[in-house]
Protein backbone atom coordinates (compact mmCIF):
# COMPACT_ATOMS: atom_id res chain seq x y z
CA UNK A 1 0.00 0.00 0.00
CA UNK A 2 1.12 3.77 -0.41
CA UNK A 3 0.82 6.39 1.78
CA UNK A 4 0.06 10.01 1.51
CA UNK A 5 -0.34 12.96 4.24
CA UNK A 6 -3.33 13.82 5.69
CA UNK A 7 -2.81 17.96 5.26
CA UNK A 8 -0.57 19.74 7.52
CA UNK A 9 -1.06 17.04 9.90
CA UNK A 10 1.63 14.12 10.90
CA UNK A 11 -0.97 10.94 9.97
CA UNK A 12 0.02 9.03 7.05
CA UNK A 13 -3.40 7.95 5.50
CA UNK A 14 -3.31 4.97 2.55
CA UNK A 15 -3.64 6.12 -0.96
CA UNK A 16 -6.95 3.53 -0.77
CA UNK A 17 -9.80 3.90 1.47
CA UNK A 18 -12.64 2.43 2.29
CA UNK A 19 -15.61 3.60 1.23
CA UNK A 20 -18.69 2.02 3.55
CA UNK A 21 -22.02 3.63 2.47
CA UNK A 22 -23.74 0.20 0.78
CA UNK A 23 -23.17 -1.27 4.49
CA UNK A 24 -26.38 -2.09 5.09
CA UNK A 25 -28.07 -1.82 1.57
CA UNK A 26 -26.45 -4.14 -0.42
CA UNK A 27 -23.86 -5.43 1.91
CA UNK A 28 -24.99 -7.29 5.68
CA UNK A 29 -23.29 -6.64 8.81
CA UNK A 30 -21.03 -9.87 8.34
CA UNK A 31 -20.12 -8.41 4.72
CA UNK A 32 -18.61 -5.29 6.01
CA UNK A 33 -16.67 -6.97 8.86
CA UNK A 34 -15.09 -9.50 6.22
CA UNK A 35 -14.05 -6.13 3.85
CA UNK A 36 -12.77 -3.79 6.87
CA UNK A 37 -10.45 -6.86 8.10
CA UNK A 38 -9.04 -7.83 4.39
CA UNK A 39 -8.75 -4.09 3.50
CA UNK A 40 -7.09 -3.50 6.95
CA UNK A 41 -4.61 -6.42 6.20
CA UNK A 42 -3.43 -5.56 2.87
CA UNK A 43 -2.71 -1.75 4.23
CA UNK A 44 -5.74 0.21 4.21
CA UNK A 45 -5.97 2.48 7.25
CA UNK A 46 -8.70 4.97 6.46
CA UNK A 47 -12.53 3.79 6.72
CA UNK A 48 -14.90 6.60 5.33
CA UNK A 49 -18.54 6.78 6.36
CA UNK A 50 -21.66 9.22 7.55
CA UNK A 51 -24.14 9.47 9.75
CA UNK A 52 -26.73 9.48 7.00
CA UNK A 53 -25.71 6.47 5.54
CA UNK A 54 -26.59 3.30 4.32
CA UNK A 55 -27.49 4.69 0.31
CA UNK A 56 -29.45 5.41 -0.94
CA UNK A 57 -30.69 7.41 1.78
CA UNK A 58 -33.86 5.90 4.00
CA UNK A 59 -34.60 6.72 7.55
CA UNK A 60 -35.10 2.96 7.70
CA UNK A 61 -31.53 2.14 7.38
CA UNK A 62 -29.91 5.98 8.53
CA UNK A 63 -27.34 4.85 11.25
CA UNK A 64 -26.98 1.66 10.24
CA UNK A 65 -23.13 1.69 8.31
CA UNK A 66 -21.74 3.52 11.21
CA UNK A 67 -23.40 0.62 13.47
CA UNK A 68 -21.51 -2.34 11.41
CA UNK A 69 -18.26 -0.33 11.76
CA UNK A 70 -19.04 0.02 15.63
CA UNK A 71 -19.18 -3.69 16.04
CA UNK A 72 -16.08 -4.65 13.76
CA UNK A 73 -14.22 -2.42 15.73
CA UNK A 74 -15.46 -3.43 19.37
CA UNK A 75 -14.59 -7.28 17.78
CA UNK A 76 -11.29 -5.75 16.33
CA UNK A 77 -10.45 -3.73 18.87
CA UNK A 78 -6.94 -2.52 17.51
CA UNK A 79 -8.13 1.01 16.99
CA UNK A 80 -4.70 2.77 16.43
CA UNK A 81 -3.95 1.10 13.24
CA UNK A 82 -7.00 2.68 11.15
CA UNK A 83 -8.35 5.83 10.62
CA UNK A 84 -12.24 6.45 11.41
CA UNK A 85 -13.81 8.94 9.00
CA UNK A 86 -17.35 10.04 9.40
CA UNK A 87 -19.52 12.95 8.36
CA UNK A 88 -22.30 14.98 9.44
CA UNK A 89 -24.72 15.55 7.29
CA UNK A 90 -26.14 19.44 6.05
CA UNK A 91 -29.53 20.55 5.92
CA UNK A 92 -32.37 18.06 3.86
CA UNK A 93 -32.51 15.50 5.77
CA UNK A 94 -36.13 15.62 8.01
CA UNK A 95 -35.48 12.21 9.45
CA UNK A 96 -31.97 13.43 11.18
CA UNK A 97 -32.15 15.60 13.93
CA UNK A 98 -35.69 16.42 13.13
CA UNK A 99 -34.18 18.29 10.29
CA UNK A 100 -30.71 18.64 9.93
CA UNK A 101 -28.64 21.21 10.40
CA UNK A 102 -25.33 22.67 10.81
CA UNK A 103 -25.73 24.57 14.09
CA UNK A 104 -23.38 23.99 16.69
CA UNK A 105 -26.54 22.25 18.83
CA UNK A 106 -26.96 19.84 15.78
CA UNK A 107 -23.17 19.02 15.05
CA UNK A 108 -22.60 18.02 18.58
CA UNK A 109 -25.79 15.81 18.97
CA UNK A 110 -24.48 14.26 15.50
CA UNK A 111 -20.67 13.67 16.79
CA UNK A 112 -21.88 12.03 19.91
CA UNK A 113 -24.34 10.07 17.99
CA UNK A 114 -21.67 8.79 15.69
CA UNK A 115 -19.20 8.03 18.65
CA UNK A 116 -22.03 5.98 20.38
CA UNK A 117 -22.83 3.89 16.99
CA UNK A 118 -19.04 3.67 15.52
CA UNK A 119 -18.21 2.73 19.50
CA UNK A 120 -15.29 4.56 19.31
CA UNK A 121 -14.12 7.38 21.86
CA UNK A 122 -12.64 9.23 19.02
CA UNK A 123 -13.07 10.22 15.07
CA UNK A 124 -9.96 10.72 13.11
CA UNK A 125 -11.78 12.92 10.70
CA UNK A 126 -14.71 14.77 11.06
CA UNK A 127 -16.33 16.04 7.57
CA UNK A 128 -19.13 18.30 6.74
CA UNK A 129 -20.87 16.24 4.29
CA UNK A 130 -22.48 19.32 2.24
CA UNK A 131 -22.50 23.12 3.11
CA UNK A 132 -25.21 25.04 4.76
CA UNK A 133 -26.04 27.60 2.49
CA UNK A 134 -27.27 27.44 -1.27
CA UNK A 135 -24.83 26.75 -3.61
CA UNK A 136 -23.86 24.58 -6.70
CA UNK A 137 -22.77 21.24 -4.89
CA UNK A 138 -23.72 17.74 -5.93
CA UNK A 139 -23.42 19.01 -9.75
CA UNK A 140 -25.59 21.40 -10.12
CA UNK A 141 -24.04 23.12 -12.86
CA UNK A 142 -24.73 27.21 -13.67
CA UNK A 143 -25.10 29.22 -10.02
CA UNK A 144 -27.65 31.17 -8.71
CA UNK A 145 -27.08 34.13 -6.59
CA UNK A 146 -28.19 34.00 -3.25
CA UNK A 147 -27.56 35.70 0.07
CA UNK A 148 -29.36 33.00 1.99
CA UNK A 149 -26.40 31.48 3.88
CA UNK A 150 -28.49 29.67 6.76
CA UNK A 151 -26.00 28.65 9.74
CA UNK A 152 -23.35 30.48 9.45
CA UNK A 153 -19.73 28.62 8.43
CA UNK A 154 -18.44 30.12 11.21
CA UNK A 155 -20.45 28.61 13.54
CA UNK A 156 -20.10 25.02 12.50
CA UNK A 157 -16.10 25.50 12.49
CA UNK A 158 -16.87 26.67 16.43
CA UNK A 159 -18.94 23.85 17.15
CA UNK A 160 -15.92 21.67 15.38
CA UNK A 161 -13.16 23.08 17.10
CA UNK A 162 -14.85 22.83 20.40
CA UNK A 163 -15.40 19.07 19.81
CA UNK A 164 -11.57 18.84 18.81
CA UNK A 165 -10.66 20.54 21.91
CA UNK A 166 -13.05 17.84 24.01
CA UNK A 167 -10.94 15.33 22.33
CA UNK A 168 -14.11 14.05 20.50
CA UNK A 169 -12.64 14.24 16.74
CA UNK A 170 -8.96 15.43 15.61
CA UNK A 171 -9.02 16.71 12.72
CA UNK A 172 -11.69 18.45 10.35
CA UNK A 173 -12.33 18.19 6.71
CA UNK A 174 -15.30 19.35 4.31
CA UNK A 175 -17.28 17.63 1.11
CA UNK A 176 -18.98 18.63 -1.48
CA UNK A 177 -17.72 21.99 -1.39
CA UNK A 178 -16.69 24.89 -3.63
CA UNK A 179 -13.25 26.97 -3.97
CA UNK A 180 -15.45 29.54 -1.79
CA UNK A 181 -16.74 27.44 0.81
CA UNK A 182 -12.74 26.38 1.52
CA UNK A 183 -11.58 29.36 1.52
CA UNK A 184 -14.25 30.68 4.47
CA UNK A 185 -12.86 27.77 6.30
CA UNK A 186 -9.08 28.28 5.39
CA UNK A 187 -9.82 32.26 6.40
CA UNK A 188 -11.66 31.38 9.66
CA UNK A 189 -9.30 28.82 10.69
CA UNK A 190 -6.52 32.19 10.40
CA UNK A 191 -8.53 34.80 12.09
CA UNK A 192 -9.58 32.85 15.15
CA UNK A 193 -6.30 30.80 14.91
CA UNK A 194 -8.13 27.28 15.13
CA UNK A 195 -8.49 24.45 13.22
CA UNK A 196 -7.28 24.49 9.66
CA UNK A 197 -9.90 21.86 7.72
CA UNK A 198 -7.25 18.83 6.65
CA UNK A 199 -9.36 17.47 3.24
CA UNK A 200 -11.75 17.72 0.92
CA UNK A 201 -14.20 14.91 -0.16
CA UNK A 202 -15.57 15.63 -3.30
CA UNK A 203 -16.03 13.84 -6.85
CA UNK A 204 -13.35 13.10 -9.13
CA UNK A 205 -13.08 10.32 -11.93
CA UNK A 206 -12.95 10.16 -15.58
CA UNK A 207 -15.95 10.95 -16.03
CA UNK A 208 -16.12 13.94 -13.66
CA UNK A 209 -12.66 15.91 -13.65
CA UNK A 210 -14.30 19.38 -12.36
CA UNK A 211 -12.24 19.15 -9.36
CA UNK A 212 -9.06 20.08 -11.93
CA UNK A 213 -10.56 23.54 -12.34
CA UNK A 214 -10.28 25.88 -8.90
CA UNK A 215 -10.27 23.06 -6.58
CA UNK A 216 -7.11 21.14 -7.05
CA UNK A 217 -4.99 24.73 -6.92
CA UNK A 218 -6.70 24.98 -3.55
CA UNK A 219 -4.91 21.41 -2.69
CA UNK A 220 -1.89 22.64 -3.97
CA UNK A 221 -1.34 25.73 -2.52
CA UNK A 222 -3.66 25.30 0.56
CA UNK A 223 -2.68 21.66 1.08
CA UNK A 224 -6.25 20.45 1.74
CA UNK A 225 -5.92 17.27 0.13
CA UNK A 226 -8.81 15.57 -2.23
CA UNK A 227 -10.76 12.43 -0.79
CA UNK A 228 -11.84 11.93 -3.83
CA UNK A 229 -15.36 9.54 -4.21
CA UNK A 230 -17.08 7.86 -7.09
CA UNK A 231 -13.64 7.48 -8.76
CA UNK A 232 -15.46 4.42 -10.73
CA UNK A 233 -18.67 6.48 -11.53
CA UNK A 234 -21.10 4.43 -9.70
CA UNK A 235 -19.67 1.54 -11.32
CA UNK A 236 -19.86 3.16 -14.87
CA UNK A 237 -16.50 2.67 -15.28
CA UNK A 238 -16.39 -0.96 -14.65
CA UNK A 239 -17.93 -1.28 -18.12
CA UNK A 240 -20.24 -3.30 -16.77
CA UNK A 241 -23.18 -1.13 -17.66
CA UNK A 242 -22.69 -0.21 -20.71
CA UNK A 243 -25.92 -1.74 -22.34
CA UNK A 244 -27.95 -2.00 -19.25
CA UNK A 245 -28.39 -1.30 -16.11
CA UNK A 246 -29.25 -3.75 -13.66
CA UNK A 247 -31.66 -3.11 -10.67
CA UNK A 248 -29.32 -4.37 -8.48
CA UNK A 249 -26.63 -2.68 -9.23
CA UNK A 250 -25.68 0.73 -7.36
CA UNK A 251 -26.99 3.28 -10.41
CA UNK A 252 -30.13 1.00 -10.73
CA UNK A 253 -30.79 0.83 -6.72
CA UNK A 254 -29.75 5.11 -6.61
CA UNK A 255 -32.20 5.64 -9.32
CA UNK A 256 -33.04 9.08 -10.03
CA UNK A 257 -29.98 10.49 -7.02
CA UNK A 258 -27.42 9.21 -9.81
CA UNK A 259 -28.79 10.33 -13.15
CA UNK A 260 -25.29 12.00 -14.44
CA UNK A 261 -24.14 8.96 -14.47
CA UNK A 262 -25.98 7.28 -17.28
CA UNK A 263 -26.34 9.98 -19.75
CA UNK A 264 -25.59 9.03 -23.25
CA UNK A 265 -22.46 10.66 -23.08
CA UNK A 266 -21.33 8.87 -20.31
CA UNK A 267 -22.19 5.90 -22.04
CA UNK A 268 -19.82 7.10 -25.12
CA UNK A 269 -16.68 8.54 -23.01
CA UNK A 270 -17.19 5.39 -21.32
CA UNK A 271 -16.71 3.08 -24.12
CA UNK A 272 -14.04 5.35 -25.28
CA UNK A 273 -11.83 4.69 -21.92
CA UNK A 274 -12.78 1.06 -22.39
CA UNK A 275 -10.79 0.45 -25.69
CA UNK A 276 -8.00 2.29 -24.21
CA UNK A 277 -8.02 -0.04 -21.14
CA UNK A 278 -8.13 -3.18 -23.67
CA UNK A 279 -5.87 -1.93 -26.05
CA UNK A 280 -3.17 -1.77 -23.26
CA UNK A 281 -4.33 -4.95 -21.54
CA UNK A 282 -6.15 -3.45 -18.15
CA UNK A 283 -9.70 -3.93 -16.90
CA UNK A 284 -11.21 -0.28 -17.10
CA UNK A 285 -11.68 -0.91 -13.35
CA UNK A 286 -8.49 -0.78 -12.47
CA UNK A 287 -7.34 1.83 -15.40
CA UNK A 288 -9.85 4.21 -13.62
CA UNK A 289 -8.77 3.91 -10.13
CA UNK A 290 -5.14 4.14 -11.37
CA UNK A 291 -5.36 7.29 -12.91
CA UNK A 292 -7.21 9.04 -9.74
CA UNK A 293 -4.38 7.35 -7.54
CA UNK A 294 -1.25 9.43 -9.39
CA UNK A 295 -3.16 12.49 -9.54
CA UNK A 296 -0.66 14.94 -6.90
CA UNK A 297 -3.59 16.77 -5.33
CA UNK A 298 -5.63 12.92 -4.10
CA UNK A 299 -4.51 12.36 -1.05
CA UNK A 300 -6.69 9.37 -0.73
CA UNK A 301 -9.19 7.43 -3.39
CA UNK A 302 -12.34 6.09 -2.00
CA UNK A 303 -13.55 2.40 -3.08
CA UNK A 304 -16.76 1.08 -2.23
CA UNK A 305 -17.62 -2.32 -3.39
CA UNK A 306 -20.00 -4.99 -2.64
CA UNK A 307 -18.18 -8.03 -3.74
CA UNK A 308 -14.85 -9.43 -2.28
CA UNK A 309 -13.53 -9.33 -6.11
CA UNK A 310 -14.19 -5.88 -6.37
CA UNK A 311 -12.55 -5.24 -3.22
CA UNK A 312 -9.76 -6.96 -4.38
CA UNK A 313 -9.08 -5.23 -7.78
CA UNK A 314 -10.00 -1.92 -6.47
CA UNK A 315 -6.92 -2.18 -3.92
CA UNK A 316 -4.45 -3.76 -6.20
CA UNK A 317 -5.09 -1.09 -8.26
CA UNK A 318 -2.25 1.19 -6.09
CA UNK A 319 0.04 -1.22 -8.06
CA UNK A 320 -0.33 0.15 -11.18
CA UNK A 321 1.23 3.04 -13.01
CA UNK A 322 -0.34 4.50 -16.20
CA UNK A 323 2.10 5.40 -18.98
CA UNK A 324 2.68 8.55 -20.94
CA UNK A 325 1.21 7.03 -23.94
CA UNK A 326 -1.79 6.10 -21.65
CA UNK A 327 -2.44 9.28 -20.19
CA UNK A 328 -2.47 11.26 -23.62
CA UNK A 329 -4.86 8.89 -25.04
CA UNK A 330 -7.68 9.43 -22.09
CA UNK A 331 -6.87 13.03 -22.03
CA UNK A 332 -7.33 13.02 -25.59
CA UNK A 333 -10.85 10.97 -24.66
CA UNK A 334 -11.58 13.96 -22.06
CA UNK A 335 -10.84 17.04 -24.77
CA UNK A 336 -13.77 15.15 -27.06
CA UNK A 337 -16.29 14.49 -24.03
CA UNK A 338 -15.23 16.98 -21.19
CA UNK A 339 -16.76 15.64 -17.77
CA UNK A 340 -20.00 14.64 -18.95
CA UNK A 341 -20.90 13.84 -15.12
CA UNK A 342 -20.48 16.65 -13.21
Amino acid sequence: MKYRKLGNTNLNVSLICLGTMSFGEQNTEKDAHEQLSYAIEKGVNLIDTAEMYAIPPREETQGLTEKYIGTWVKKYKNRDKYLLATKVAGPGMDYVRNGSRLSKDHVTKAIDSSLIRLNTDYIDLYQVHWPERKSNYFGRLGYTQSEEYGIAIEETLDALEEAKQAGKIKNIGVSNETPWGIMEYIRLSRLKNISKIQSIQNPYSLLNRIYEVGLAEMSHRENVGLLAYSPLGFGMLTGKYHDTIPKNSRLGLYGDWFTRYSNDKCKKATSDYLQIAKKHNLSLTQMSLAFVNQQPFVTSNIIGATTMDQLKENIESVEIKLSEEILKEINQVHENIPNPAP
